[in-house]
């Protein structure tokens, strides 16, 4: 019987499977009309992963504060009116999914690498305020190379930035979200906290591990305290900064220790982009390794991603105990059905919507 297609609990939240959407930004909001909404695209894109069988889909990174977002074209969820844009997704995907899909939100604030150019713009670098940009903000005023110097964050916004992310995460579950994940990982804020390379901060928020880790477990300790006991709490982290004198996988082991400690409930393994001369060395399944790790010397749940394209893949990740379960990106954006197709290829008999039954495989795909 197939691992990847096995069933995982994580507090109340029951899914039917190990094979889940990773959260990918799409730039198509409109910054002019209706700033941070999701709209039609976005129940398009992840209206189709529900119907192509995935049992989890977590969202594109939703700002929790304006200044939060990448790009001026990016979601949020520090309204009322975003939170009813979600609340929309998230019934047509429960009301078509047919995995039992369930969502999740992805709570963030690129913190120095906010108000940038979205990628599909023609055009890089930030985005000056004349162009609908921002000043952006960070744990020290240095900037994240070809990108605007952001001002070091005050002992106020720090604590203003906690409670936005408490307070989206009120709305994650008002809007119907069955749970949440906090982004701590690609340079964005929590990440830039973090890391050495970026926080040279002398204060509390700095300094040691134990300071440069503390904005994140302060942000882990809101979101816990506003969300029901129920609800499964994911955090994101890059296991590795792929530079010299950064964050390297024993810091993230412990990390992820701390993280369960306050409340979350699995560890959605990434790394890299905390600074552009990073030494990344990419390749298929580049990253399970950090999550067999974390997941080994911890106890704590892991989900694995990164060039994971075939369901081959996705089955020995998971059968190896290399992670609990798969996030798909790319390769989900090239086959919103991969889950059907990797059901089908690892001998798994799962649901199809009745509008495609028409099109089961008998002999291939």
């Amino acid at each position: 019987m197939s691992a990847l297609f096995q069933p995982l609990k994580l507090r109340s939240l029951e899914l039917t499977h190990r094979g889940w959407v990773s959260p990918m930004c799409q730039y198509s909001c409109d910054p002019d009309a209706a700033p941070g909404v999701p709209n039609d695209w976005h129940l398009m894109h992840l209206g189709a992963f529900a119907v192509g069988g995935a049992a989890l889909i977590l969202t594109e990174a939703a700002a929790v504060n304006p200044a939060g977002r990448i790009s001026p074209r990016d979601a949020g969820l520090y309204n009322d009116e975003q939170a009813e844009a979600w609340a929309r997704i998230n019934s047509f995907v429960h009301r078509h999914g047919v995995a039992d899909t369930k969502m999740g939100v992805q709570l963030a604030h690129a913190g120095r690498k906010a108000s940038t150019y979205w990628p599909f713009s023609g055009q890089r670098g930030s985005v000056p305020e004349s162009d609908g940009g921002w000043t952006t903000v960070g744990p020290s005023a240095s900037a994240f190379d070809g990108y605007a110097e952001p001002a070091a964050m005050t002992e106020d916004q720090i604590q203003e930035v906690i409670n936005d992310f408490a307070a989206a995460a009120v709305r994650a579950v008002g809007a119907g979200f069955d749970t949440l994940e906090i982004h701590g990982a690609h340079g964005y804020l929590l990440h830039q906290f973090q890391s050495p390379l970026i926080n040279t901060r002398t204060d509390s928020w700095g300094g040691d591990e134990t300071g440069r880790n503390r904005l994140t477990l302060a942000v882990v300790d809101a979101v816990r305290a506003v969300i029901p006991d129920g609800m499964p709490l994911l955090l994101r982290i890059s296991a590795t900064d792929w530079a010299e004198n950064g964050i390297d996988i024993g810091a993230s082991v412990r990390l992820a220790k701390q993280a369960e400690e306050h409340g979350v409930d699995l560890i959605d393994v990434s790394s890299g982009g905390a600074v552009a001369h990073q030494q990344i060395k990419p390749g298929p399944g580049y990253q399970t390794g950090f999550s067999a790790r974390i997941r080994r010397e911890t106890g704590v749940p892991t989900g694995a991603v990164g060039l994971l394209t075939s369901a081959g893949q996705a089955e020995h990740a998971v059968a190896t105990a290399q992670a609990d379960g798969v996030f798909i990106a790319r390769a989900a954006l090239r086959d919103p059905h991969w889950w059907l197709r990797a059901a089908f290829e690892l001998g798994h008999d799962i649901k199809w919507a009745p509008q495609y039954e028409r099109a089961v495989p008998r002999h291939s795909f």
